[in-house]
């Protein structure tokens, strides 16, 4: 008997029922899929001979641009076959979740488990999935089969096992927690006992990229360079060690979640402290040559069985190596690289997912030289991240589901490209538009906290923001951190008291540094050469930043008046990605008059798709995005769906739940029939997965985008009531301009969050 209680997310009835289907479909389905595979391969192999190039799917087939499919039999065969079945032998698989939200694994991990359940389902195989977190989506009964609110411990999964009897096993889409419990498991022999198949990447290959000694050994068998690192297990080998590469040197933990315990170290002491706590966390500790300064870039892999390999997405740091790359900003594509340095990495990505024996995901960490081309690779993640995550919703490739599709013995070939409709999933995307995702703090909430970031994350979420120039991506996203924040400007509290005060938190990176980079241009006139040896940020970076003062200069000049503001300067500050509001405090004005002023000379927002092929395709995409660097609309708005406000940023007091609340009430709306508009720009949302709505705009939930957007679609109403106290905060503004709200009256809203006016409330009815 189980330990825990085990709630099952479906009837006894319909469960007896929808297995004789299921195992109707797999038997149907195993007899036919080597025969119309092979049917199939042979018609696609008859066609190339005479249309060249149309023909996708050999063996060996990797790394190359999309392939359009759309004529070709063996593609349009073998994935429809991909939605029916699996190659494998499986019938029953177990979804493996990552328990209660922490810093590290949050909620993209309720994307990434929640995709993979949504493949296996279209394929037909019974699913359990093992999660206590009550607010994600995954664990609402109409995903998976079963759903155990059990902990997620190899103990608890040996009695599920036991119990469910599943042919397999998916580990990667659990974060960390998922991955321990899989490697326990293997050691425990409790997967040989029940005979449970590891779908995907095999635990070996796992062990192997967490333990860093064996990782860095696999490394220098292919000629991959790894830093100078010993990995160790007590404080006094790992003082040993510093003493033979000399410091300063960086400590990371094997088998840790979020950076937990790593850090630099500059002298004997901090490394006695600091190696200290992290063997207290970890069983195994590296001590490596430390590189703070470099370049860190990173790639998202595709490998399947078949050794068909993709980057999907590469990505780079605005800050140097030294910062947890979940505490930094991050820019995709990444911006300055040279074509050189780009492909000797992507090569050296492929070559590490081939050499470990990848099937799936993985991302491979690096860090690069500014001054030459000697790189090193700091890890890689044989698993779903949050990075994968983000460079999914950058990208519009469903890492996940692609990733549990080749865990079930499918090829990058055989599955579409389910964006595109045409094109198979072994191609490497292509973005017309950058992507900036920049992290949410809430270290000002605790006392005694120390604001300082390194090689340990500290961020609670982050947000993710598209525009067709850096500019206009990062100011975006700097507006979506945090309300409150304008753009990249200076902030109230980060106003330091001289020059030295300024240099020393420039040098020292906070959660405030991008204020405080603000504050140094902006008011103090800092030069781009003075800023880049302070932080070693890249100077292309501090240029784009340049650009946003300059304009921002030139509209607080003195007698710079919102009527003497020309179409041409307006158009050039929105297209810098400044906002109506940011424009109104530099020229003393409202800005409902900023936008009654840009609406009078015809500037406005444009919607284009992201469709991963950069309009290579034709795409019939629903994931879209505003900018004001364009000419046209990518959609036509004759939809006029209800629009679903998301709950932005996650933090302290609004997380995953409210995802929920918003898939929730957009699936409900599509079973009325209704058209659905959901506005976000959370990148681990399952809100944002484009086939959860009709449209999905991946934007700011800010007053000024979501009336643009409504204006544009002419929507039915808007529903505020599902993504917390964001889309709360503007429901009167919405409401007294026209806006309609549905649900609670925004006045009854304002009743109940102003104190004054709920205390009058309780008054009158005593």
């Amino acid at each position: 008997m189980l330990s825990a209680r085990a709630f099952v997310a479906r009837s006894a009835g319909s469960a007896a029922a929808a297995g004789r289907v299921r195992q109707l479909h797999r038997l149907a389905a195993g007899s036919a899929v080597a025969q119309a595979v092979g049917r199939a391969q042979a018609a696609g192999k008859a066609q190339a001979i005479n249309k060249p190039g149309l023909y996708v799917g050999q063996r060996g087939f990797s790394a190359a641009r999309a392939h359009y499919s759309a004529k070709n039999a063996a593609v349009a065969a073998a994935s429809k076959l991909a939605q029916t079945g699996a190659k494998l032998d499986v019938k029953k698989v177990l979804v493996v979740g990552s328990g209660g939200l922490s810093i590290g694994q949050a909620g993209e991990f309720d994307y990434s488990g929640s995709q993979a359940i949504k493949a296996l389902k279209e394929s037909s195989i019974e699913t359990v999935l093992v999660n206590p977190n009550i607010a994600t989506v995954q664990t609402s009964h109409e995903l998976a089969d079963h759903v155990y609110f059990s902990p997620v411990t190899a103990e608890y999964l040996e009695q599920i096992i036991a119990k469910e009897r599943p042919d397999g096993i998916m580990l990667a889409f659990g974060g960390q927690t998922a991955l321990n419990c899989g490697v326990q498991l293997e050691k425990m022999g409790v997967l040989a006992k029940y005979a449970v198949r590891v779908l995907g990447t095999p635990v070996r290959t796992l062990e192997l990229s967490e333990d860093r000694d064996l990782f860095a050994s696999a490394l220098k068998e292919i000629g991959i360079p790894v830093a100078q690192s010993t990995a160790v297990t007590t404080v006094a080998d790992a003082l040993a060690a510093a003493a033979e590469i000399k410091y300063p040197v960086i400590v990371r933990s094997a088998y840790a979640l979020g950076g937990l315990g790593s850090g630099f170290a500059a002298d004997a002491a901090e490394l006695q402290a600091l190696a200290s706590q992290s063997l207290a966390l970890s069983p195994q500790i590296l001590v490596e040559r430390s590189m703070r300064g470099w370049k860190e870039v990173e790639y998202e892999v595709v490998r399947d069985s078949q050794d068909n390999c993709v980057t999907v997405c590469n990505m780079e740091n605005f800050d140097p190596l030294g910062i947890h790359t979940g505490d930094s900003i991050v820019v995709a594509p990444s911006q300055t690289l040279s074509d050189e340095e780009y492909h000797m990495l992507r090569t050296a990505a492929i070559r590490i997912a081939r050499h470990v024996g990848l099937v799936g995901e993985c991302n491979v960490q690096y860090c690069l030289n500014p001054d030459s081309l000697e790189y090193c690779v700091i890890e890689m993640n044989a698993r779903l991240s949050r990075s994968s995550a983000l460079a999914s919703k950058a990208t519009g490739y469903p890492l996940a589901f692609v990733a549990a599709k080749i865990g079930l013995g499918w090829t990058l070939p055989e599955l579409q490209n389910n964006v595109t409709q045409s094109t198979t999933a072994c191609f490497e995307p292509s973005l017309d538009y950058v992507v900036t995702k920049i992290p949410r703090w809430d270290l000002a909430k605790f006392t005694h906290v120390s604001r300082d970031i390194g090689s340990c994350m500290k961020s609670v979420g982050e947000v993710m923001a598209i525009g067709r120039t850096f500019e206009e991506s990062l100011q975006k996203a700097i507006r979506s951190a945090d309300p409150s924040f304008a753009g990249f400007a200076p902030l109230a509290g980060c106003a330091p008291a001289d020059d030295a005060e300024l240099e020393r938190m420039l040098q020292n990176p906070t959660d405030q540094r991008l204020f405080y980079l603000a504050y140094a241009m902006l008011e103090r006139g800092y030069s781009v050469e003075r800023l880049h040896a302070l932080t070693r940020i890249d100077r292309w970076f501090l240029h784009k930043l340049d650009n946003i003062c300059a304009m921002h200069n030139a509209l607080r000049r003195p007698h710079q008046t919102l009527q003497t503001l020309g179409r041409a300067q307006l158009e050039t500050a929105k297209r810098l990605g400044f906002a109506d509001a940011q424009i109104a405090r530099l020229v003393s004005a409202s800005e409902d008059d900023v936008r009654a002023a840009r609406r009078q000379l015809g500037l406005r927002p444009f919607v284009k798709r992201i469709d991963t092929l950069a309009g290579e395709v034709p795409a019939p995409t629903n994931y879209l995005y505003t900018t004001y660097n364009a000419a046209t609309d990518d959609v036509a708005f004759d939809e006029r769906g209800t629009m679903v406000l998301g709950s932005g940023v996650y933090r302290i007091g609004s997380s995953v739940e409210f995802d929920w609340c918003g898939v929730s009430a957009t699936r409900a709306l599509r079973e009325l029939g209704r058209k659905t508009v959901v506005v976000n720009y959370n990148p681990e949302t399952v809100s944002t997965d484009f086939d959860e709505c009709d449209r999905l705009y991946f934007d700011e939930l800010s007053y000024e985008r979501v009336r643009d957007i409504y204006e544009l679609e002419g929507a039915a109403g808007v529903i505020v009531s599902v993504g917390g106290q964001l889309p709360q905060n503007i429901a009167l503004r919405l409401h007294r301009n026209d806006v309609r709200v549905l649900g609670t009256s925004p006045e009854s809203i304002d009743a109940a969050e102003d104190r004054h006016r709920f205390s009058q409330i309780l008054d009158r009815i005593g």
